[in-house]
C-alpha cells in the first residue's frame, strides 16, 4: 500500500535548515553543498504536493458549480483539468518510490557505441544528445568527464556526471543496449540499418564512502586528454585511467587539468561501480568479486528507437510505447522511466 509522509518531510527539511544555521555548518563545504540541496530538494517535493493539494480542491470546486448550475459546457475544462491532475499525482508519486540508499545521487552515466563504425558511434552522439536534453529539462547540471570521440564523426565512448537530486535513481533505468534502426545517412544505397550502443549508469559517491580495496589490484595509467579540441585540450598527461585487475572493471577522467583531481573522481568512480556490482553479485566484500564484471552484453536491448520503416520508440522490459521518436530524441523520456519505476515498484 502506497503511504506517503508528508509531515515528515516538512520536519526533516526544518531539521536541515536549522543545521545550516549553525556557526560551523560552511566549515566542511561540500557537505554543506549536499545538506542545500537535499533542503532545496525536500522543499520542492513540499511546494509540489502542497500546489496538487490546492489544485484538486479547486477542481473539485469546479466540478460542484458544473453540477449544480448544469453548465454542462463546462464539462471539457473539468475532463482536461482532471487528466492534468491525474498525471501530475501519477509523477509525483513515482518521485515518492525513488527510496534506494544512492537514488538521491548524482549519477554517472556512460554511453559506448557499439561494433559498426560510424553509424554506431552516430548513435552514441545521439543519445549523448539526448540525455543532455533530458537533464537539461530537469534543471540538472552535466559535466563531460570523459570522451573519445572519432576523426571520422560520432563518439566511441563519452561518460557524463549529471548532477541533481535524485538524478541517478531516475536514470538506473536506462542502463542496458539501446537499438536505432534506421535508412543510414552514410548508406549511399540508402539501406536500412541497425546499429547498437550501451549505456552504464551507477551513482556518484563522494569519500565518506569507505570501501576496502587493495592497491595491488589496480593499474593507473595517465595519458593526454582527448576530447573535444583534441590535443589543445590539455599539453600535459593529466587524464586518468584506471583498471581493478580482479573484475575487469576500468574507469577513466580527463575533466581536469589536474591529474590529481582526475584520479580523485576517477577512484570515485571505482568505488560507486563496485559497491553497485556487490549489490547485484550478493556479496559480502569487495574481494569476493572476481572476474565478474563485464559490458552490458549485445543483443539484450533494453529499448529500440524505430525511424523506419515506422516511427516508434518501444521499451521491451516494460512494452511502453511512443510513436514520436523525434520528441524522444529531443529528451522526452519519462514515460519510459516512468514506467520502469512503476515495474520495479510493484515487483
Amino acid at each position: 500500500m502506497f503511504h506517503f509522509d508528508i509531515q515528515g518531510l516538512r520536519d526533516k527539511s526544518l531539521d536541515l535548515e536549522q543545521q545550516s544555521y549553525e556557526e560551523d555548518f560552511w566549515k566542511d563545504i561540500d557537505k554543506a553543498q549536499k545538506i542545500m540541496q537535499e533542503i532545496k530538494a525536500l522543499k520542492n517535493q513540499v511546494k509540489e504536493y502542497d500546489d496538487l493539494m490546492k489544485d484538486i480542491e479547486e477542481l473539485e470546486v469546479l466540478m460542484d458549480l458544473v453540477l449544480e448550475e448544469e453548465a454542462y459546457d463546462m464539462y471539457t475544462d473539468v475532463e482536461e483539468g482532471l487528466m492534468k491532475l491525474l498525471k501530475r499525482a501519477d509523477d509525483f508519486k513515482l518521485s515518492t518510490l525513488l527510496s534506494g540508499e544512492f537514488d538521491k545521487n548524482n549519477a554517472i552515466l556512460s554511453i559506448h557505441s557499439g561494433a559498426g563504425g560510424l553509424e554506431a558511434q552516430d548513435w552514441a552522439e545521439m543519445l549523448l544528445r539526448l540525455y543532455r536534453r533530458w537533464a537539461e529539462g530537469k534543471g540538472f547540471q552535466v559535466e563531460t568527464l570523459d570522451i573519445l570521440a572519432d576523426t571520422e564523426g560520432g563518439i566511441k565512448s563519452v561518460t557524463l556526471l549529471i548532477k541533481g537530486y535524485n538524478a541517478y535513481g531516475y536514470l538506473k533505468s536506462e542502463k542496458g543496449v539501446h537499438r536505432l534502426v534506421r535508412i543510414s545517412p552514410f548508406d549511399s544505397a540508402g539501406k536500412r540499418h541497425t546499429s547498437f550502443a550501451s549505456i552504464d549508469v551507477y551513482p556518484e559517491i563522494d569519500d565518506e564512502v569507505n570501501i576496502e580495496i587493495n592497491p595491488s589490484d589496480l593499474k593507473i595509467d595517465t595519458y593526454r586528454s582527448g576530447g573535444a579540441g583534441g590535443q589543445h585540450v590539455n599539453t600535459t598527461d593529466s587524464a586518468v585511467r584506471i583498471t581493478h585487475i580482479p573484475t575487469g572493471i576500468v574507469v577513466q577522467c580527463q575533466n581536469e587539468r589536474s591529474q590529481i583531481t582526475n584520479k580523485q573522481t576517477a577512484m570515485n568512480m571505482l568505488k560507486a561501480k563496485l559497491i553497485q556490482l556487490k549489490e547485484e553479485e550478493k556479496k559480502e566484500r569487495i574481494e569476493d568479486l572476481q572476474g565478474s564484471y563485464s559490458q552490458i552484453a549485445w543483443g539484450a536491448q533494453i529499448r529500440s528507437y524505430v525511424f523506419h520503416p515506422y516511427s516508434m520508440v518501444k521499451d521491451h522490459r516494460t512494452n511502453a510505447e511512443v510513436g514520436d521518436v523525434y520528441g524522444v530524441m529531443d529528451g522526452d523520456i519519462d514515460i519510459f522511466i516512468n514506467e520502469y519505476l512503476k515495474q520495479k515498484a510493484l515487483s
